[in-house]
């Protein structure tokens, strides 16, 4: 124990070395990269959303020669698609245009390409930014996450699901197809009659789409393509999303000590991507700048982190350190990190309330 007490304390340390500015601050640092520039949201539309419809065009014709030649353009849609997705999410933020009618236009058109409700999804992704961190407030927007001591006090049932859940062919193959082809149809049971609408508005336009594309390619070939881009997709997706919160040395606390900077600026990560794949997920590697100010368009993030020290002092996560996420499964309480299954082999499945109490009552200070 007194070897656990002292990575413990060196873990807490280790985490107070970003400057912690008051509100006013932060909000005056960010403030001039919160204006969004109307040239650079057209111009990331035709970067983005043309290059994607012509790619369709482009397998029509591949799917009457070869499977084989349609394989390389539907992956790169699906590449492609990422990056459109990044125009609905920042539409959802009203951080994309100026105007409000043009992100909500703008967001629901990406929400048909993306098969995603467009006033659904903003509302639970702002209770995501409201709750990122805070452990009284899992379960809307987020992946599913327990602490150590959840897990071993669970069901044997509830731990097979949270492993199964975490098993990366589930999380990475089927839950994207799941989440976007079926979850996102039927509305949240909590949600306001317009974000129950918009789901049913956004199943018929995406009817109305797939009946015309089916037309055209065939109900078979449209099929077999869309999914092969929306597989595509959709891992690219939830991965970026998984590392962006899901990594060692994360940021989770009870809600009385949860605080909404050091959320940001610990909890999510700054994904140090090489440029292409930085190009192609719309710069949401800078999502400590994200979670701090999400009025800021994706097209502004990164000088935004260059600005100030305060935001470079965030420790980059690579792409193959974040290979390593793979392995975080549990928040450990105690140590103020994710940690693997390895880490509880042994451990009783009740540690009792000892180590419960020892971990509420100040597992991080600040």
């Amino acid at each position: 124990m007194p070897q656990r007490a002292n990575q413990m304390t060196t873990d807490s340390a280790s985490k107070m070395t970003i400057p912690h500015p008051d509100m006013t601050d932060w909000k005056q640092l960010v403030a001039k990269y919160q204006e969004p520039s109307t040239l650079r949201a057209i111009w990331q539309i035709l970067d983005s959303v043309v290059p994607y419809m012509l790619l369709w065009c482009l397998m029509y014709w591949t799917v009457t020669v070869s499977w084989w030649l349609t394989i390389p353009p539907a992956i790169l849609a699906g590449a492609l698609l990422v990056r459109v997705f990044i125009i609905f999410h920042d539409c959802g933020h009203g951080s994309f245009f100026k105007s409000r009618l043009a992100n909500d236009i703008t967001g629901f058109i990406a929400g048909v390409f993306t098969f995603t409700p467009y006033y659904h999804w903003r509302w639970e992704h702002a209770l995501h930014h409201g709750a990122s961190g805070n452990l009284d407030r899992r379960g809307t927007g987020d992946i599913w996450t327990l602490t150590v001591q959840e897990y071993l006090e669970s069901s044997r049932l509830k731990r097979f699901a949270y492993r199964l859940a975490r098993n990366p062919v589930v999380l990475f193959a089927i839950a994207p197809v799941f989440l976007f082809v079926v979850r996102e149809r039927f509305p949240s049971p909590r949600a306001s009659a317009r974000e129950r609408h918009s789901v049913w508005c956004m199943n018929l336009a995406i009817l109305a789409t797939a009946t015309g594309l089916s037309l055209i390619f065939g109900l078979k070939t449209y099929l077999l393509i869309q999914l092969m881009v929306m597989m595509t997709a959709g891992t690219a997706g939830v991965w970026m999303f998984y590392v962006q919160h899901q990594f060692e040395d994360a940021y989770w606390e009870h809600g009385e000590k949860w605080d909404y900077t050091l959320a940001a600026l610990q909890g999510s990560s700054f994904y140090k991507l090489p440029r292409i794949l930085q190009w192609f997920s719309g710069n949401i590697g800078f999502h400590h700048i994200h979670h701090l100010s999400p009025r800021i368009a994706n097209y502004n993030l990164e000088r935004c982190h260059n600005s100030h020290p305060l935001f470079r002092s965030v420790k980059p996560l690579t792409f193959f350190e974040s290979l390593k996420s793979l392995n975080f499964r549990l928040w450990d309480e105690q140590r103020g990190r994710l940690v693997g299954f390895r880490h509880i082999r042994g451990l009783p499945r009740k540690q009792g309330n000892r180590e419960k109490t020892h971990a509420t009552s100040g597992s991080r200070t600040h």
